[in-house]
C-alpha cells in the first residue's frame, strides 16, 4: 500500500522523551499509519485525507499535557528541595537571632510562627484532607498538629528540623522511584527510529513506523534492532541484555532469534520480521513493568494498615504524657515521631527496587505481590520438555548394521522424514543440516500413523536407494523385518528410530531431548535456599519420566498427565505451601495460572505461557530461577529489618520523649533519620545480589 506523507513544521526543539511521547500520540489517529517526530519537524504517513486542523489541535494538546506533567514532577521535587533548605537555613537564622538579639527573638514570635507555618502548608492540607475524606489522621495529620502545637507554644523553631529532614525523605524517597524508573526506561529504550529496508537486494533507510510483518531488515555494527524476527543470513555478536539479561553478547546466526532493544556490537544481520510495534518482546516487557507497579504486595497492604493503626497512637501518647505532666515539651516528642513513614516509605522503595532490579536482570516481575510469593515459596513445580529438557530432540547415538556407513543410514532417514514435523524427525533433520550434507529427493512417501514413515528414494551419491522403513521396532516387525536386538542392548536412550531398506535392517537411532545444562546445580542450589519439595509434570512417557527424574534427583514425577492434570496437580500443592510454577509452552499456561508464582522460562517461550505467568525469564539459563528467588527472599528480609528499625528507634524515642530526657529537637532528629535510613537500606536491593548470599528463612 502506497502512503500518503504530510510533514509539519515545529516552532520548538523538543527533548527526545516528549517526542517518542508525541509520535505515539499522533499514532492513535485512525488515518495516520505512522509517525515520526525530528528535533523540528513531523512527518506522518497516513491514507485517505488528513484533517490539518484535528491534528494541529491534537499537537498542541499533547505537548501542553506532556510540559504539565513533566512540571508537576519537577516541581513536586523543586518543591521538598527548596523547603527542605527553608527549613535548614531558617533554624540557623533562629537560632543565632536567639544568641545574639534574644529581645528581638522574642517580638518576632508571630512571624517566625507564620515562616514555619508557610514551610508546612503540604503537610497541614494534607492532614487535614485525610480527616476529611478518611475519616481518620494519617502521618500528615500527626506533623501538622507538631507544628502547630509547636506555634502555639511559643516555639515555632522546634519544628524546622521535623520540615526539615520529613522535606528531605519525601524528596529521598522521590527520587528513588524516579531513579528506577528511569533505570527500567534507559534499560527498554528504543530511540532508534529508522531502520534499512531490503528490497530487491538493496537497502534503504525507512521510519520504523512503516515497517511490518513478513518485511527483511538489516541491521549493522552499532545499531539497535527494533523489530522480533529471525536471521536470515549474516553473522554478529548481539547484545540483549535488555531482554534476556546476559551480560556477554549472544552471537547470532542463520536461524537465530533476535529482539527489538537489543544492539549489534560486531557484525551485520539480514533479519525477517515477525513482531513489529507494540506485538514486540520489548513491548511486552514495558507493559509488564509499568503494570507490576500498581500491584501491591501483602506485605505492602500490611505496612500500610500498620502505619495507619500507629498514627492514633502517637495523639494517645501525646494526650496521656500531657494530662501526666502538662509539659508541652514532653508533648511534642511524641508528636514529633510517628511510624507511618519508615513503614510506607521503605516498603514501597523496596519492592519498586526490586522490580527494577530483576528487569535489569532479565526477569520481568508483574507485579510487588509476586516478588513476596518467590520469598515464601517451599515448593518447585518443573513441566519437564523445554523447562527441565532444552526441548529440542538431538541423537544421541547411531549404531548402524556391518557394512552400512552411518552417514548413509542418516540420510535415507532423512529422505524419508523430509516433511514430517514430528520431533524425531526434526532431530534428524536438524543433524543433517549441521553436517552440511545434503538431503536426497525421494519418489514417494507415506506416513504410517503412530508407526512412522515408508518412503522410495532413488540412488544417490555413492549410496543405494530403495524403499526405507523409519520408524518403531514394532513397525519394522509388522512388515516382517527382524531388528537385531544387538544394536540397542543396554542403551538408556528411550526414543529409538529404527530404518531398514528393502526389508533388512540397517541400524537404529538414539534421539533424546538434553537436560539443560546447569539444571541440576540449579535444583541443588534451590534446595539451599530452602524449598522443600521439587516435582516434575509431564506428558511424556513413564520411563522418560523416570530416567530424568533420577538423574536430577527430583522428589516426585507425574507422567501421561493432560494440561488441565498438571493445574489440578498444582492446586493440590498449594494447600500445603507456596507453589512456583515453571513451564515454557501452551499445555503449561493453566499450570502457571493456578500457581502462587507461575514462572515462565526460555527464549522459545510461548506468547499464552507468557501471559498466564507472573514471573517472565527470556534467557535460558536456569541460574535465574535461584536470582529470582534470592531476590524475593532478600527484598522481603531488608523489609523485615526496615520493619524492626523503624518501630523499635522510634519507640525508644517516644519513651525517652515521654521521660523528658530529649527535646523536640532531636526527637524530630532521630525520627526523620531513622526514616532515612530505612528508605536508604532499600535502595540497597539496586545493588547487585551476591551470588554467595545465604539468606535464613
Amino acid at each position: 500500500m502506497t502512503y500518503l506523507i504530510t510533514d509539519i513544521a515545529l516552532a520548538v526543539s523538543l527533548p527526545r522523551d516528549e517526542r517518542i511521547k508525541l509520535a505515539a500520540s499522533l499514532r492513535r489517529h485512525k488515518n495516520v499509519k505512522a509517525a515520526t517526530v525530528d528535533e523540528n519537524k513531523i512527518r506522518l504517513w497516513h491514507t485517505g485525507a488528513l484533517p490539518v486542523v484535528v491534528i494541529h489541535r491534537q499537537i498542541v494538546d499533547t505537548l501542553l499535557k506532556i510540559k504539565e506533567e513533566s512540571v508537576q514532577q519537577a516541581d513536586r521535587l523543586a518543591e521538598y528541595r527548596r523547603d527542605a533548605l527553608f527549613s535548614i537555613a531558617g533554624f540557623a537564622a533562629m537560632e543565632i537571632l536567639k544568641r545574639t538579639a534574644p529581645e528581638l527573638f522574642v517580638t518576632t514570635k508571630i512571624l517566625r510562627s507564620i515562616f514555619v507555618l508557610g514551610i508546612a502548608r503540604k503537610f497541614i492540607q494534607n492532614g487535614i484532607m485525610g480527616l476529611v475524606k478518611e475519616h481518620r489522621p494519617n502521618a500528615d495529620t500527626l506533623t501538622a498538629t507538631a507544628v502547630i502545637a509547636s506555634a502555639l507554644a511559643g516555639k515555632p523553631e522546634s519544628s524546622l528540623t521535623l520540615l526539615a529532614l520529613s522535606n528531605g525523605a519525601e524528596m529521598l524517597t522521590s527520587y528513588a522511584a524516579h531513579r528506577a524508573r528511569t533505570h527500567i526506561s534507559g534499560l527498554l529504550s528504543l530511540d532508534q527510529r529508522h531502520v534499512w529496508l531490503v528490497e530487491n537486494g538493496t537497502e534503504r533507510q525507512v521510519p520504523v513506523e512503516i515497517i511490518k510483518a513478513g518485511d527483511i531488515i538489516a541491521a549493522h555494527t552499532g545499531e539497535k534492532i527494533v523489530i522480533d524476527g529471525h536471521v536470515l543470513s549474516g553473522n554478529a555478536a548481539v547484545n540483549q541484555a535488555s531482554i534476556t539479561g546476559e551480560s556477554n553478547p549472544a552471537l547470532k546466526h542463520k536461524g537465530s532469534p533476535v529482539y527489538a532493544g537489543s544492539v549489534v556490537e560486531a557484525g551485520e544481520l539480514t533479519i525477517a520480521v515477525e513482531k513489529v510495534g507494540k506485538d514486540t518482546s520489548l513491548s511486552h516487557i514495558v507493559h509488564l513493568v509499568e503494570e507490576a507497579q500498581t500491584r501491591k504486595a501483602p506485605v505492602q497492604n500490611f505496612a500500610d494498615q500498620m502505619a495507619n493503626f500507629l498514627v492514633p497512637v502517637s495523639f494517645l501518647g501525646a494526650a496521656i504524657v500531657y494530662g501526666a505532666t502538662r509539659d508541652w515539651q514532653r508533648v511534642l516528642n511524641l508528636l514529633f515521631i510517628d511510624f507511618s513513614c519508615g513503614l510506607k516509605l521503605s516498603t514501597a522503595t523496596a519492592i519498586s527496587a526490586a522490580i527494577a532490579a530483576a528487569a535489569k536482570r532479565g526477569i520481568l516481575v508483574k507485579g510487588g505481590n509476586y516478588i513476596e510469593a518467590l520469598a515464601h515459596t517451599d515448593t518447585v513445580v518443573l513441566d519437564k520438555t523445554g523447562t527441565l529438557t532444552v526441548g529440542i530432540p538431538q541423537i544421541a547415538f547411531i549404531k548402524t548394521a556391518p557394512n552400512v556407513t552411518a552417514k548413509e543410514m542418516i540420510l535415507l532417514a532423512a529422505s524419508a522424514e523430509m516433511h514430517s514435523v514430528h520431533p524425531l524427525a526434526v532431530a534428524i533433520q536438524k543433524y543433517v543440516k549441521e553436517q552440511k550434507w545434503t538431503t536426497p529427493h525421494h519418489t514417494s512417501t507415506e506416513t504410517v500413523v503412530a508407526r512412522g514413515m515408508r518412503a522410495v528414494v532413488p540412488d544417490f551419491e555413492n549410496f543405494r536407494g530403495g524403499t526405507i522403513l523409519v520408524g518403531s521396532r514394532k513397525f519394522l516387525t509388522e512388515n516382517g523385518i527382524v531388528a537385531d536386538a544387538t544394536l540397542t542392548d543396554n542403551s538408556p536412550v528411550k526414543n529409538l528410530l529404527y530404518v531398514a531398506r528393502d526389508n533388512k535392517p540397517l541400524g537404529v537411532i538414539g534421539i533424546e531431548d538434553p537436560v539443560r545444562p546447569q539444571m541440576k546445580k540449579t535444583l541443588n542450589q534451590m534446595r539451599r535456599l530452602g524449598i522443600d519439595e521439587i516435582v516434575m509434570l509431564t506428558g511424556d512417557s513413564k520411563d522418560v519420566a523416570k530416567e530424568v527424574a533420577t538423574a536430577m534427583d527430583i522428589d516426585s514425577y507425574h507422567a501421561e498427565i493432560l494440561p488441565e492434570d498438571k493445574a489440578g496437580y498444582v492446586n493440590k500443592l498449594k494447600q500445603s505451601g507456596t507453589v512456583m510454577m515453571v513451564g515454557d509452552g501452551i499445555n503449561d499456561a493453566p499450570a502457571l495460572a493456578f500457581s502462587d508464582v507461575g514462572v515462565s522460562l526460555g527464549g522459545r517461550q510461548t506468547d499464552i505461557a507468557a501471559e498466564s505467568s507472573a514471573v517472565t525469564i527470556h534467557a535460558e539459563e536456569p541460574a535465574r530461577l535461584i536470582e529470582a528467588l534470592k531476590l524475593g527472599q532478600r527484598t522481603v528480609a531488608l523489609i523485615h529489618q526496615n520493619f524492626m528499625a523503624t518501630i523499635l528507634i522510634n519507640s525508644s524515642a517516644m519513651l525517652l520523649g515521654a521521660l523528658g530526657k530529649i527535646s523536640p529537637l532531636w526527637a524530630a532528629v532521630i525520627h526523620n533519620t531513622a526514616t532515612l535510613a530505612v528508605v536508604l537500606n532499600s535502595c540497597r536491593i539496586l545493588q547487585p545480589v551476591d551470588s554467595t548470599l545465604k539468606i535464613k528463612r
